[in-house]
This record gives C-alpha cells, sequence and structure tokens, in this order.
C-alpha cells in the first residue's frame, strides 16, 4: 500500500465522505458567510472529513488544520474559467494554478483537478485533458490522491437530460484518465452515472437551496442514489449555525439518518 492508498483509505475510515467546500473565492471573491476565511473554516464542523480550500488560504487557516483529528485539507490546483458565472465567462479554459509540489508544500493532503468538455472548441477540450493529466500525474507520483471534479460547460443552460448525459459520460472519462474519486452534479439519472463509473463519485450541493431541510433531503438522496459521499460549500455555511448543520449533514451521509430527524436532533431554526 502506497501513500496515495492510505490517504485515501483515511478519509473513507468513517463511511461515506462529508467535504466541506470554501474555495469559492478563487472565482468569486469573497462571499457571504466567506468573507473572512479564518472565521469561516473556524466554523467547521471537526467530524466532516476534509475541507476544499485554495492553497493559498492553508497559511490563513493553519491553526484549524493543526489540531488533532483535524479533516483532510482538499486543495484545488487548476484554475477554469467555467466557475467565472459572475464574469459571464464560457470558453472553460483551464490552467494550471499551483503545481502538484508546491500544493504538498504548502499542506495539500488530496487534490481536487477539474475538467471541463464539451466545451464547443476541440482545441480546449483536448487542452483542457492535458493539464488534467499532466497535474493528476505528478498527483500520483508524489503520492497524492486526486478528486477529478467532472464540471460541465454551459452547466446553467443545459437540461436535465443534457446534464446527465455530459456527466454520466464526463464522469467515465475522468476516471479513465486517473481519477481516484470524483466530484461532480447530481442528475435525475444518478445511478445509472455510478454504475458506469468505476471510482467513488462525491456529489456536489450547487446553488445555495432555500431551506436547511432541502439541502438535507438533497444529501439524502445523492447518498441513496449511490453517491460515497458529498462536498457542500454554500448549503452547509451560508446557514444560522454552521456546525450544528453540519453534523445534520455529517449524520444523514454517514448513518442514512431521515433529514427531518436531524433537524430536530440538532434543533436546527433557519
Amino acid at each position: 500500500m502506497d501513500g496515495r492508498e492510505i490517504k485515501i483509505k483515511k478519509l473513507f475510515s468513517k463511511g461515506n465522505v462529508v467535504i466541506i467546500a470554501c474555495d469559492h473565492g478563487e472565482f468569486d471573491g469573497p462571499i457571504s458567510g466567506m468573507v473572512n476565511i479564518r472565521e469561516t473554516v473556524a466554523k467547521i464542523n471537526r467530524k466532516a472529513d476534509g475541507v476544499l480550500l485554495s492553497p493559498g488560504m492553508i497559511r490563513h487557516t493553519g491553526e484549524y488544520f493543526s489540531k488533532r483529528n483535524s479533516p483532510a485539507i482538499v486543495g484545488r490546483l487548476n484554475w477554469n474559467t467555467v466557475y467565472c458565472f459572475n464574469w459571464k465567462y464560457n470558453e472553460s479554459v483551464s490552467v494550471e494554478a499551483f503545481s502538484p509540489q508546491e500544493a504538498l508544500s504548502l499542506g495539500v493532503e488530496i487534490a481536487l483537478v477539474s475538467l471541463t468538455l464539451k466545451t464547443g472548441r476541440e482545441k480546449t477540450d483536448a487542452e483542457n485533458v492535458k493539464i488534467f493529466r499532466g497535474i493528476t500525474s505528478e498527483c500520483h507520483r508524489l503520492g497524492m490522491p486526486v478528486i477529478g471534479e467532472y464540471f460541465p460547460a454551459y452547466s446553467d443552460k443545459l437540461s436535465s437530460e443534457e446534464m446527465h448525459a455530459q456527466v454520466k459520460t464526463g464522469c467515465r472519462i475522468i476516471a479513465e484518465l486517473g481519477a481516484d474519486m470524483i466530484k461532480t452534479f447530481y442528475t435525475e439519472n444518478f445511478k445509472e452515472v455510478v454504475a458506469g463509473c468505476p471510482v467513488p463519485i462525491f456529489a456536489l450541493g450547487a446553488v445555495k437551496l432555500p431551506s436547511q431541510l432541502d439541502a438535507l433531503k438533497l444529501a439524502y438522496n445523492e447518498i441513496k442514489d449511490g453517491a460515497k459521499g458529498i462536498v457542500f460549500g454554500r448549503n452547509a455555511i451560508q446557514v444560522p449555525d454552521p456546525v450544528k448543520f453540519q453534523a445534520a449533514l455529517i449524520d444523514v451521509v454517514k448513518n442514512n439518518t431521515i433529514p427531518e430527524d436531524a433537524i430536530k436532533k440538532q434543533n436546527l431554526k433557519e
């Protein structure tokens, strides 16, 4: 068993995985609930399995991660214009933002590397694959696992059928390109996505939902349909009490607790 396998087993040591995403500032700047990154990370429930950050923010939050039994640091290594919704970018150009070696030296334990395909330009697709493969290969050489994020181009304009078709194909492609785990959208026939992919899939939270119950129901359905974990950002942080909500989220994801029961157990208020 090598270092990469050890880190993957450690991530899954408590069952289905809960990762809290705090990397929105890389594309949106300071948003509600994530204006002060130190305060944001300090409010993350320590029973979460991982925290997704820009590697550049680790030096500002190291106190949280230096304590015993802290969540794993998941670092986003490439930067893609597909996430710049506020700037109305749509070409989905990817570049390496942090080398795996630099990320490792900053404290990253697990890398997140994104891939966007079907951009409408074959050259961009091929270049994105090259970036993904280069970073993933180097991460593996350094003993660092890779969560591959499949994020479709024009995601806000796709029908549910188009989203499903892209995610189903994209997850298989990204697994074939070497991802150890995958983060992606939850689709209308998610079981089909899972069936066609040989590595664990984590479903994301996407847009901020109207209520905490809605977010817990989403997580519950994602796990029911085969996800091996979830990656929630806004839905886990932009809430009145992030620590208590994340306790409910962990209960739903790891223990299959009914969302309504998890709300009552934590006495969550909107």
